[in-house]
């Protein structure tokens, strides 16, 4: 699987992936195409039944999404869900035959904090690991 923003590690039944958008793990609509992408062939091969997703970036899990490009992300998660909506990409990650880890390091904010929810399992590390939920701070509920 050649994907441009998760290196995959295939350790069995379990595939590590690790988020790498420098230079803070926007979510972007390349890290949507993938993620649409990886949970489609996951889901194919009866062999894979865990997804373990971490970061690439000690700092960063998922910083925010790329609000420049929503049209096009929206676009990409349509792929999976036949809706243009990161809410619906989480919640089919959240329904998936596959059990899905989000191992923490660094920081999660906004929809990094929506992908996070949506796995069956959050592990976080104390030392590092960050949440942040901003959009209450301006009156607005978060996208998803």
């Amino acid at each position: 699987m050649v994907l441009e923003t998760l290196k995959v590690h295939d350790e069995g039944a379990v595939l590590v992936v690790e988020i790498a958008v420098p230079p803070m793990n926007l979510l972007t609509p390349e890290l949507v195409r993938d993620l649409v992408a990886l949970i489609q062939e996951a889901e194919a091969n009866d062999a894979v039944q865990v997804l373990v997703f971490k970061s690439a970036d000690p700092d960063y899990f998922i910083s925010h999404v790329d609000l420049t490009r929503i049209d096009e992300y929206r676009a990409e998660a349509a792929k999976l869900t036949g809706e243009p909506s990161l809410a619906l990409l989480f919640r089919y990650l959240s329904t998936s035959r596959l059990v899905t880890i989000a191992q923490i390091d660094g920081r999660v904010r906004a929809v990094g904090s929506e992908f996070v929810l949506a796995t069956d399992m959050r592990f976080a590390a104390r030392e590092s690991a960050v949440f942040s939920q901003f959009e209450p701070a301006f009156g607005l509920l978060p996208g998803g």
